[in-house]
């Protein structure tokens, strides 16, 4: 996942420092030497890197910080704050016309994932906003790109607008704003062509498209995994072509992260969405403030809460809940919940959402291994339903045969069942409001971030009891 290596870097800078009650400017130094060596190999503009250790180092010697009480805590705040600033400080929306239809025109190079960020935002104005879209299949050049967005929009249910490839470009767009205007669409997204490298004819074409569309948006889409060169094409196309917003993909590789801590402050262009993954509903808004809580390790509630109402159906949520309070919670609710958690995304980037994880010993190598999941609904199913709905009836004889059913071994069938007990016992213990649980101290840490975090969770749990007395 990006910036991990970024992340331990600067975690570690900066444990050295909350070691120490009291924190001299040589021990800053230090520290700011450590954090400048950390975003220099996570591949940030040199002078990003520069601008930012001095801004931090101009806060951090200041004498209401060293000599307070907690001169360490104060410092992490304002390496916080500054990385916050360095990425945008606030979330930017995005630019709507006053009239249908808002424009929103796609560019950047070949390979970046315009076609497949076009979907994404597309299914993502359809769920947050109702959205009415129509997507311009404005890519001629490249091989497939009008099938991939045509296929694209057939899952969807979003109309595709295309003319071939033996059209322009530009009478393409044409002809796709008019057809938007009289079907009364709410949102044009327009998926250009892009090359391999910047060129005179690519930037022709699109100066053309913007010039025929009057686009509220033109989003850059970046391909993170491009790293310092990702910085360079977006400094060149803001200046031939203005772009409004950036976007940046592929966040889930291997990739050092620097290209979306450098992109800001370079081009002055706003980071408006993340794609982390291949999946349609795989994006993000970018919050300035909550990336910044990540890259430090301090995790990311708000999102880990918004994940989880976007992808957890509310019925079912609440039947689960009643079923924990009621202590009926069984194996078909286990299958259930295992597939809600799994549609959120990889369990290790959620568990280092919540705020204090990353102090938990061994956290950055917890790898959830989807096989195992399978593996462990494959013994679900090698139950009766009898079974499924009463787990107090597996005894040592009906282990056996759950694990000869199911390629497993007994061993793992007693630790799956263990499992599911505890898990059981300790979502009751929520759903009852008693967050007196084992190791949530560890989970959410003591300081302000784990504050944070237990806040929201109650908030979670109060929110519930207000919607049950309310039904009542």
């Amino acid at each position: 996942m990006a910036f991990e290596s970024l992340t331990e870097r600067l975690q570690q800078a900066m444990g050295k420092l909350r070691k120490k009650g009291k924190v001299s400017e040589a021990d800053v130094k230090e520290m700011m030497r450590e954090i400048r060596l950390a975003l220099l190999e996570a591949d940030v503009n040199l002078q990003v890197v520069k601008d930012f250790t001095k801004r931090v180092r101009e806060r951090a010697v200041g004498a209401e910080v060293l000599e307070s009480l907690s001169p360490a805590q104060q410092i992490v705040k304002i390496v916080d704050e500054e990385l916050t600033i360095t990425l945008g400080s606030e979330t930017a929306e995005l630019n709507k016309s006053q009239k249908i239809p808002t424009v929103i025109m796609m560019a950047g190079l070949q390979g970046a994932g315009k076609t497949t960020f076009t979907g994404k935002l597309a299914n993502y104005l359809k769920k947050n906003e109702n959205a009415r879209p129509l997507l311009i299949a404005g890519d001629v050049y490249r091989p497939a790109a009008i099938d991939q967005l045509k296929v694209l929009g057939q899952q969807l249910d979003v109309p595709v607008f295309d003319m071939g490839t033996e059209v322009s470009p530009v009478e393409i767009v044409r002809q796709g704003m008019e057809l938007a205007r009289e079907k009364k669409n709410d949102y044009v997204l327009i998926d250009t062509a892009g090359r391999l490298h910047i060129d005179e004819t690519l930037m022709d074409e699109l100066k053309q498209i913007k010039e025929l569309t009057q686009p509220n948006e033109i989003l850059l889409v970046v391909d993170a995994m491009t790293g310092q060169d990702a910085v360079n094409v977006a400094d060149s196309f803001n200046q031939q072509l203005g772009i409004t917003g950036v976007v940046i993909t592929k966040l889930d590789g291997d990739t050092r992260g620097g290209a979306a801590l450098s992109i800001r402050s370079v081009t002055g262009a706003p980071i408006k969405f993340i794609g982390s993954g291949e999946k349609l509903t795989d994006l993000e808004v970018f919050h300035p403030d909550r990336m910044a809580s990540r890259i430090l390790g301090m995790g990311d509630m708000l999102t880990l809460i918004e994940k989880a109402q976007q992808d957890y159906d509310e019925k079912k949520a609440e039947e689960l809940a009643q079923k924990m309070r009621e202590n009926s919670f069984d194996f078909n609710d286990f299958i259930e919940q295992l597939d809600q958690v799994m549609g959120m995304g990889p369990l290790e980037d959620l568990i280092k959402m919540i705020p204090g994880m990353n102090q938990v010993p061994g956290i950055e190598n917890v790898k959830v291994d989807p096989k195992d999941v399978e593996r462990k609904k494959a013994m679900v199913y090698s139950m009766t339903p009898a079974e499924r709905a009463n787990p107090d009836l597996l005894n040592p004889s009906r282990r056996r045969r759950i694990a000869a059913g199911s390629g497993n071994s007994v061993v793992e069938v007693n630790r799956m069942i263990k499992q599911f007990k505890e898990s059981r016992k300790m979502m009751q213990q929520m759903s009852k409001g008693d967050m007196n649980i084992p190791g949530m101290d560890q989970m959410f840490g003591s300081g302000v971030k784990g504050k944070l975090g237990k806040m929201a969770m109650n908030r979670m749990i109060k929110k519930n009891k207000k919607k049950k007395k309310k039904r009542k």
